[in-house]
C-alpha cells in the first residue's frame, strides 16, 4: 500500500509538472505569436494558458495566466482590425465585440473601450454605404449598434439620428441629437452645433407636417414634450407660442410671450417671438402693449412688417 500510495504521488506531481511546463509553453508560445503579429495563434494560445492554468497554486503560472488575460484581448482586436481593413466586416465585428467582451470579464476597462471605440468605427464605415443611398431602416440598423458601443462617436451619432428623422421616428432622432448636443469639449463643439442645427431642421419639418394637417394641438403637444426634457429650449417655446397664435388663443400667447422671447439667444428668433406676441396684443385690441412688442422686432423678416403695423397702430 506505501509503494502505490508514493507511485500515486509520484504520478500526481509528474501531471502537475507537466500542466506547469505545457502553460508556460503555451505562454512563451503566444508570446512569440503576438511579437509576430500573429493574433489569431496569439489568441488560442494564450485562451490555453489561461484555462489550463487558471486553477494552478504555481505562482509562475499564475503569473502567466494574468498576463495573458491582459494580451487577449489585444489578440482579438488585432484579428478584428485586421479584417476590417479587408472590408471583411462580419469577422471584423466578431472578433472586436469578443475583444470587447474579454476585456470586461477579466477588468481590463481600458482596452474594452479601446475595443469598442474600433468596433464602432467599423459600424461607421459598414452603415455608410447604405446611408449614402439614403437607404434609412438599413443604416440605422448597423449605426445603432455602432453607437451602443460608442456614443461618443458623435459623427456616426449624428448620421444615426438623421436616419431615424427620415424615418418618421421624429423623437428617436431628436434624442440622439439632443445627446450629441450635450458632449463637452473641444472636439465635440463642431458635432454639437450640427446637432443644434438639424434640431432644428427637423423639428421645423414636423411642425410644417403639423401645421399642413391644421393639427396645432399636435404642435402645442411636441413643444410641450421637448421643453419637459430641456426647459431651456428656445425653438419649442418658438413655435408652441406661434401654434397658439395660430389657434387664435391670444391669452395663452400674452402668458407665454415673455418668457419666450427670453429664451431665445438669436436676435432675429426674438425679434420673430416679439413679432408673435404684437399680433396676440393687436388681436386684443391692446394697442399700447402691441406697438411695444413690434418696435422691439429689429431683426429677422419681420422687421419692415413690423414698422408698417407701428405706424398704423400709432394713428
Amino acid at each position: 500500500m506505501k509503494k502505490l500510495f508514493l507511485t500515486v504521488a509520484a504520478l500526481f506531481a509528474v501531471c502537475a509538472l507537466w500542466a506547469q511546463d505545457n502553460v508556460i509553453a503555451n505562454y512563451n508560445k503566444g508570446a512569440e505569436m503576438l511579437q509576430a503579429k500573429n493574433y489569431a495563434e496569439a489568441a488560442k494560445c494564450f485562451q490555453l494558458v489561461i484555462d489550463e492554468g487558471i486553477n494552478s497554486e504555481d505562482s509562475k503560472v499564475l503569473n502567466c495566466v494574468e498576463t495573458a488575460k491582459k494580451y487577449l484581448p489585444t489578440c482579438y482586436q488585432g484579428v478584428g482590425t485586421a479584417a476590417a481593413a479587408k472590408a471583411n466586416y462580419d469577422e471584423a465585428i466578431a472578433n472586436l465585440t469578443k475583444a470587447a467582451e474579454v476585456a470586461e470579464l477579466y477588468g481590463n476597462l481600458s482596452a474594452m473601450k479601446k475595443a469598442n471605440m474600433i468596433l464602432a468605427r467599423v459600424y461607421q464605415v459598414q452603415g455608410g454605404t447604405a446611408f449614402n443611398n439614403k437607404e434609412w431602416a438599413a443604416a440605422a440598423e448597423i449605426f445603432a449598434k455602432g453607437y451602443a458601443a460608442d456614443p461618443k462617436n458623435t459623427q456616426m451619432a449624428l448620421w444615426l439620428a438623421q436616419c431615424y428623422c427620415e424615418m418618421g421616428e421624429y423623437d428617436k432622432g431628436v434624442e440622439v441629437f439632443e445627446a450629441v448636443a450635450a458632449m463637452q469639449g473641444p472636439k465635440f463643439e463642431e458635432h454639437a452645433a450640427e446637432a443644434n442645427r438639424l434640431i432644428a431642421l427637423y423639428t421645423n419639418n414636423e411642425v410644417a407636417k403639423l401645421q399642413a394637417a391644421n393639427d396645432y394641438d399636435g404642435i402645442i403637444a411636441m413643444s410641450d414634450k421637448l421643453l419637459a426634457k430641456n426647459p431651456a429650449n428656445a425653438l419649442a417655446e418658438k413655435i408652441r407660442l406661434q401654434a397658439y397664435l395660430s389657434k387664435k388663443d391670444y391669452a395663452k400667447v400674452i402668458e407665454l410671450g415673455e418668457a419666450a422671447a427670453a429664451a431665445q439667444t438669436d436676435e432675429a428668433e426674438k425679434s420673430d417671438v416679439y413679432f408673435t406676441l404684437g399680433a396676440a396684443y393687436n388681436a386684443k385690441e391692446m394697442k399700447p402693449q402691441a406697438i411695444e412688442a413690434l418696435k422691439k422686432v429689429v431683426a429677422g423678416d419681420n422687421v419692415e412688417a413690423a414698422k408698417k403695423s407701428v405706424a398704423e397702430l400709432s394713428k
